[in-house]
């Protein structure tokens, strides 16, 4: 099965206009997200060679020493800014006995692959957009960390990063809409929300051989995640119906992925897609061809975390109170929640320190 490709110039011209063509486009995005969890969209604001451009900065980044990225670590932040070194971040999958036993009762072709201890990847988080002048989460909305020696970094990060932020939030009017809800329901949520650019790095010269889990299986805690396309192939998803599916990108398409915040306002209508990120037959022979053209063996993922903002509250919106499942999902605090989960995935102190 193929993820639908939704064009979001048509809704960008009629500025979210009733248009039947808009409204079918709307249901898509919205049918979507509910059933497999993803979608892939086309920006005409976003383009292949942004990406690109993201992307060579990234690797340049990433191909530094260890000791080097180093320097750009806050763990007293929760790593909510800066990089996270390998080794730090715990895939829920190693963690969630629930998780645990959902993985021993899948079909043995759809299940994941069994991580051995925490990620092998590093990871780099740059807030993107406003944040709010008074709030209780402090350190979930903390200045950026800005690497000596790229002098581009900044411009580069805050210009892809507030192109992906208008992507999603066509797409949030867009699944509103589609739900039958306002078309600001999300977007009113999301505003000076704690969104987050967080490119991933995965050294393919040292972890590159089949099988090698660089993110094991896990859901996204944030509200919508949007990817560009990386260099090197990895990534598996599952359907809502349980099956396991390698995504491909096409060149010039974003991905979108619902995350937790997205099923807790809809009462669990959208569930928090699962996903995992592991070195494929595809994934060799992308490394293999890169090895050919002299190119950087790091694995690049263009990653952004939307979320709710950290104050803001969430629980089941508008019709989706009455699902089966609305009791679930209590009304919590969305920095309150952020924080418990990353707790689980050692982001943060069991303490909270």
């Amino acid at each position: 099965m193929d993820l639908p490709v939704v064009d979001l110039a048509p809704f960008l011209r009629a500025a979210g206009g009733g248009e039947e063509e808009v409204r079918a486009l709307c249901a898509t995005v919205s049918a979507s997200l509910r059933d497999t969890g993803a979608l892939l969209v086309k920006d005409p604001r976003c383009s292949a060679a942004d990406n690109d451009r993201f992307l060579d900065v990234v690797e340049c980044y990433f191909a530094r020493s260890a000791d080097e990225k180093r320097l750009q670590e806050r763990p007293h932040l929760h790593y909510q800014v800066g990089v996270t070194p390998e080794g730090v971040e715990v895939p829920r999958s190693l963690v969630d006995k629930d998780m645990q036993e959902k993985i021993k009762g899948m079909p043995e072709e759809f299940q994941p692959a069994t991580p051995k201890g925490p990620d092998p990847k590093w990871r780099y988080m740059w807030r993107v957009g406003p944040r709010p002048a008074n709030t209780r989460f402090k350190e979930l909305n903390s200045e950026p960390v800005i690497p000596d020696g790229l002098p581009e970094w900044k411009e580069t990060m805050d210009s892809w990063g507030s192109k992906m932020i208008s992507a999603i939030e066509v797409v949030a009017e867009m699944a509103a809409i589609g739900f039958g809800l306002p078309k600001d329901a999300f977007t009113s949520l999301m505003k000076e929300g704690p969104h987050l650019l967080a490119p991933t790095g995965s050294d393919l010269q040292r972890h590159g051989s089949e099988g090698t889990v660089f993110a094991g299986f896990h859901y996204d805690l944030n509200f919508l995640t949007i990817h560009g396309r990386s260099r090197f192939p990895g990534l598996n998803i599952w359907l809502r119906n349980g099956k396991k599916m390698e995504v491909k990108v096409p060149v010039g398409c974003l991905l979108i992925q619902s995350g937790k915040q997205l099923e807790w306002l809809t009462g669990g209508e959208c569930l928090a897609g699962m996903h995992e990120v592991v070195v494929t037959k595809r994934t060799l022979d992308a490394i293999a061809l890169a090895k050919e053209q002299n190119r950087s063996l790091w694995r690049v993922s263009s990653t952004l975390f939307a979320h709710i903002a950290s104050d803001a509250i969430l629980k089941p919106l508008g019709h989706f109170t009455k699902t089966p499942n609305a009791d679930s999902y209590p009304p919590i605090c969305a920095g309150d929640y952020v924080e418990q989960e990353l707790s689980v995935i050692n982001l943060k102190g069991k303490d909270g320190l």
